[in-house]
């Protein structure tokens, strides 16, 4: 492994950026941030993703990377050895060929090249798989036999990892627990994450009955007395799978004046999440963001990341959209929800931050 050659450190963190509309991203970033600080102090860090491309890396096609490569003409070689280390989140769950091959490639590539431009390379705490297609495996027995750290946030992502020939170096929980804590905001009952992404037609759950599971849930909990707030978990952006036009539909179904909570950022979700007593989101980071900061989530999960990441926490609690009975979800929602423990999510906590510890001492120490 090459030595750290600049004072200050310098380190890339691909694909997390603070700017993301989608907060779960923005979660891999801050947390990437807080969690290295400890290691590396006085460290200069750089964010690259999808909306904040550096201009040397062409990343809008494999070719272009491949031409860049063999002919350089933008100084992407040059650009990578100038960083120490390259924690490639992968946005935290893209280290998998289900999202197509085109950007499970593309991120693979730039890992490639990162690595020969002689920095340290790792695959920061992520899901790894799952990996369909022949290809997708290929590509990802690549990426790990040449990342110098393999951090896994599940044991599954550990299992897929050593399948492939690559143990990694330790399995923690996800990122957002090394967030610094926020200050709790404005005192609520329990917030209600809706997700645009499953809402409207989606290739992950049946959308009208979720609609019909978040209102019933909604109508449940109103029943039982509980005050109820709807929370999106992304920024309001003219992207299609946007939480914003969904918690508006949702209000504007069930009438009454419901609190909308939007944020403005990671901070702003954080310390509204950390004012409320329970939450119970669709989008996973919402929850995970929830049990960060010591507040009971009921996670309805609807892909395979959901159930491992939190099982990893100690936290049990919560429905799969894919798999339960939706009819009565709403029910058991209502009954989990007067159930929630804040004991318990504050151990989970705990038990997050203090998974992500080794991390510190094996990316400072090696040599």
């Amino acid at each position: 492994m090459t030595a750290l050659t600049n004072d200050p450190p310098r380190i890339l963190v691909l694909w997390a950026e603070e700017s993301s509309p989608n907060l779960g991203v923005a979660v891999l970033a801050r947390g990437s941030h807080d969690l290295l600080r400890q290691a590396f102090p006085d460290a200069e860090f750089t964010f690259a993703n999808y909306g904040a491309r550096p201009q040397q890396v062409p990343w809008g096609r494999p070719r272009s990377l491949v031409r860049e490569r063999v002919l350089p003409r933008y100084g992407m070689q040059e650009f990578f050895s100038g960083f120490d280390l390259v924690w490639d989140t992968r946005s935290g769950d893209s280290f998998a060929d289900i999202y197509g091959l085109g950007r499970h490639l593309t991120m693979s590539m730039v890992h490639e090249f990162a690595r020969q431009g002689g920095a340290r390379v790792a695959m920061a705490p992520q899901t790894i798989g799952p990996f369909t297609t022949r290809r997708g495996r290929a590509l990802a027995k690549r990426t790990l036999s040449r990342s110098d750290f393999v951090f896994s946030r599940d044991p599954v992502s550990t299992e897929v990892a050593t399948s492939l020939g690559r143990s990694p170096d330790l399995t923690s929980a996800d990122l957002v627990f090394a967030i610094d804590q926020p200050t709790p905001g404005t005192s609520r009952d329990v917030l209600l994450n809706v997700s645009g992404l499953l809402w409207n037609e989606n290739p992950h759950v049946d959308a009208a009955g979720y609609r019909r599971v978040v209102r019933e849930v909604l109508e449940r909990l109103s029943s039982d007395g509980r005050e109820v707030t709807l929370l999106a978990h992304v920024l309001d952006t003219p992207n299609p799978d946007n939480d914003v036009p969904a918690v508006r539909a949702l209000a504007q179904e069930v009438g009454g004046d419901l609190e909308i909570v939007v944020p403005t950022g990671l901070d702003s979700v954080r310390e509204a999440i950390a004012g409320a007593n329970a939450l119970i989101g669709s989008r996973m980071h919402a929850c995970l963001n929830a049990l960060s900061v010591g507040v009971p989530a009921i996670p309805l999960a609807y892909s395979r990341k959901f159930a491992p990441l939190l099982d990893s926490v100690g936290w049990a609690t919560g429905f799969d959209l894919r798999t339960d009975d939706l009819q009565t979800m709403p029910a058991k929602v209502a009954e989990a929800t007067a159930l929630l423990d804040p004991a318990r999510a504050r151990a989970s906590a705990a038990m997050g931050r203090k998974s992500l510890d080794p991390i510190i001492d094996i990316v400072r120490t090696a040599p």
